[in-house]
């Protein structure tokens, strides 16, 4: 069994929590709880043959004065970053986030999840955002921490591109 490390990231209220929670338990609640610093969950995905023992760190979401430590960043194997399909302000969080990961780190695998798309009405996203995404060669998922549209294939996707090729 393979272990690999996973960092939740993005802005504070995004869905972070909700995701990891919807994957790892197949729950989801209404009520909204800030996180504090860190918190770690573990699931085993199937990628093939591989079993790979997934360490997911839900950490805290950034704010303007709040920045996530690279300390919690440090052993990731990769990244899901968290983008609140309803909040234009996510959307730059994300790109700042990626950009110190990048500079600390060098490359590892992202993936972005447009979460909330249970709320289309009230979606802001648009589709030159979408492409900015596409044109850095990052996979991109519309999930819904609430129905759970996208949770298991998004957690899925960045444990196998974790793996060697």
């Amino acid at each position: 069994m393979i272990q690999k490390k996973i960092c939740v990231l993005g802005a504070a209220g995004v869905g972070k929590t909700s995701l990891t929670a919807q994957f790892v338990y197949s729950r989801f609640s209404e009520k909204y709880l800030s996180s504090m610093g860190v918190k770690i969950d573990k699931k085993v995905v199937s990628i093939g043959n591989t079993q790979v023992n997934l360490m997911i760190w839900d950490v805290h979401g950034e704010e303007k004065y709040k920045k996530i430590p690279i300390s919690y960043l440090r052993g990731a194997s990769g990244i899901l970053m968290v983008i609140d399909g309803t909040r234009r302000d996510t959307f730059s969080v994300a790109e700042e986030i990626r950009q110190r990961i990048h500079n600390e780190l060098g490359e590892i695998p992202i993936i972005y999840l447009l979460n909330k798309y249970d709320l289309q009405d009230s979606w802001v996203i648009n589709d030159d955002m979408l492409q900015q995404l596409k044109d850095m060669n990052h996979t991109v998922f519309f999930t819904s921490a609430k129905t759970g549209d996208n949770v298991e294939a998004s957690f899925t996707a960045i444990a196998k591109a974790m793996l060697p090729s």
